[in-house]
């Protein structure tokens, strides 16, 4: 069976064509950072606009890539939330109509859970049950997941996510946007321990996050050297910036694979291309007997291929879309 898969929830318009279960035979992606850079940040409404621009000839060079024609795909599968709703409309729509045109099946596929399954797409895959953290710019949060289409939501952020902390670091510091890349970049060559940040634990055993009071610390220590006129210790302040972030996500990750009893651990989302996180996480993991599994970085990011592989499994449970289904802003899985 050959996938046709979409995914548009945010700034990036992706386009796959995956041989049944996640054989990836073409994965495209166009991002929109020239567009939202002058902002500091994602436009909602300029990224739906650049979606429509680029959904067609995407999609076109993936099924060129793939060797493949509109002819061949057996099953249309689509990002159906949670996103912002502007850009998910663009996709979802493109991929209902196609499907009513070609007259085959069309899913829709929760993006959370195409982050928890993208480690399948590599190889070795990890074996059911296992703990999974999905770190981006959205969502924060930790998983138990049972197979490839039972998953409970054992953890998540209070407030800000991680990948959110990281943007608005970045653009306090003048570091442009996307602010991630620039802050870890910098943080290489900075002392993890220059500043001493905070670390939320929240309640004892919590598997919750919460990062609203790190990036308000980050703020103040900012704002203390301008007030000073001493020049701002960027790459230190990015280095222990991250470390707090890093630590926090580590080990709450294993505290969660303690409690489930698991021996694999997966890391997915955008934030899992930082080196910190992996290094940190496999080092671990390592000492505690667990087994990570962790996505190449094109399959971290928002990609349409992980929706093509989550799609394939709502399908064989017969979850196919009604024409009147609606996109959702926010996940259920949450």
């Amino acid at each position: 069976m050959l996938i046709l898969a979409i995914e548009s929830s945010c700034d990036d318009t992706a386009a796959a064509v995956v041989a049944a279960p996640d054989q990836v035979q073409a994965n495209i992606i166009s991002s929109q950072f020239d567009v939202h850079a002058p902002f500091g940040g994602i436009v909602p409404e300029l990224a739906s606009r650049a979606h429509i621009e680029a959904i067609w000839p995407v999609v076109t060079r993936a099924l060129t890539e793939a060797g493949a024609s509109l002819d061949d795909i057996e099953l249309v599968a689509a990002t159906q939330g949670p996103g912002l709703v502007g850009s998910l409309l663009v996709g979802f729509t493109f991929a209902k109509a196609l499907a009513l045109v070609k007259n085959i099946p069309c899913v829709g596929v929760d993006h959370m859970a195409g982050h928890l399954l993208s480690a399948h797409l590599g190889s070795p895959a990890p074996a059911f049950p296992y703990t999974a953290l999905v770190v981006s710019g959205g969502n924060t949060s930790l998983f138990t997941v049972n197979n490839y289409t039972d998953f409970k939501c054992i953890g998540r952020t209070r407030d800000d996510a991680a990948g959110e902390a990281f943007d608005k670091v970045a653009k306090l510091l003048g570091l442009g946007y996307p602010g991630g890349p620039a802050v870890s970049r910098l943080a290489g060559t900075g002392d993890p321990r220059a500043i001493s940040f905070p670390r939320a634990w929240l309640d004892k055993d919590s598997l919750d996050f919460s990062f609203s009071g790190l990036k308000t610390s980050v703020v103040n220590t900012v704002n203390r050297y301008r007030q000073k006129k001493i020049p701002v210790p960027t790459e230190d302040i990015c280095a222990s910036f991250e470390e707090a972030v890093v630590e926090v996500l580590v080990e709450k990750t294993l505290l969660a694979a303690r409690k489930n009893d698991h021996r694999a651990v997966i890391l997915g989302g955008g934030v899992a291309s930082n080196k910190r996180l992996r290094g940190q996480l496999a080092k671990r993991c390592e000492s505690n007997g667990l087994k990570l599994h962790v996505p190449e970085p094109v399959f971290c990011t928002d990609n349409a291929a992980m929706i093509a592989l989550a799609g394939y499994y709502r399908f064989m449970r017969d979850e196919i879309l009604q024409p009147d289904d609606d996109a959702y802003s926010r996940s259920p899985l949450n």
